[in-house]
């Protein structure tokens, strides 16, 4: 097969499965899970029920896979909020700011039947293990540099900041998310001689 047709197709295929994502997210988001049907996401999606079922066997994997792409988008935004030509300290209360309005925006707009339902898979302890490792290297490279406490296992804080911050999901508004990413970057501050 000619690459013309092979990258046309691949195109293809990644807008088929791009649009039935976005429209299970749509359908979720005005009607919940419950009553989610393949006919339906098909419809949203501009594509045939057949189409449909030859990228998805039923409406979980379609949940599934929409969940994925949204967990890569997270740490995506996380890594470039972490700007690489600054010091690690800057680009770890970037990255723990970034995590936070996430939690913050992801709990308004998806409820607790959709948490339930897809954060115990195997594609978000996956992307939990990204996000961790990513978080235990910033901070053990600013430490490293002196700017904040060496005294605990950089995994240990990774995984104190991350479970802080994961409360972003529970407060009232970014004032408060702001407080939560300051006082959680507080204790991850070097012991200064004297304190």
């Amino acid at each position: 097969m000619p690459k013309l047709w092979t990258e046309t197709i691949d195109a293809h295929r990644t807008a088929v499965r791009g649009a039935a994502l976005d429209a299970m997210a749509a359908l979720v988001d005005e009607q919940g899970l419950v009553s989610l049907t393949m006919s339906q996401i098909a419809e949203r999606a501009g594509v045939g029920r057949a189409t449909l079922y030859k990228y998805f066997p039923d409406a979980q994997a379609v949940l599934t896979a929409w969940h994925e792409r949204r967990l890569t988008e997270h740490l995506d935004r996380l890594t470039a909020a972490a700007e690489p030509a600054e010091p690690a300290v800057v680009r770890l209360r970037a990255a723990l700011r970034t995590f936070a309005q996430i939690q913050f925006h992801s709990a308004r707009h998806h409820g607790s039947e959709l948490a339930v339902l897809l954060h115990h898979s195997e594609h978000v302890d996956r992307a939990q293990q990204r996000l961790r490792e990513f978080v235990r290297d910033l901070i053990a490279e600013a430490a490293q540099d002196g700017n904040l406490r060496d005294d605990v296992a950089a995994d240990e804080l990774a995984g104190y900041c991350l479970h802080a911050l994961t409360a972003a999901g529970t407060v009232g508004g970014q004032d408060a998310v702001d407080r939560l990413v300051a006082v959680t970057l507080a204790g991850l501050e070097a012991s200064r001689p004297g304190r």
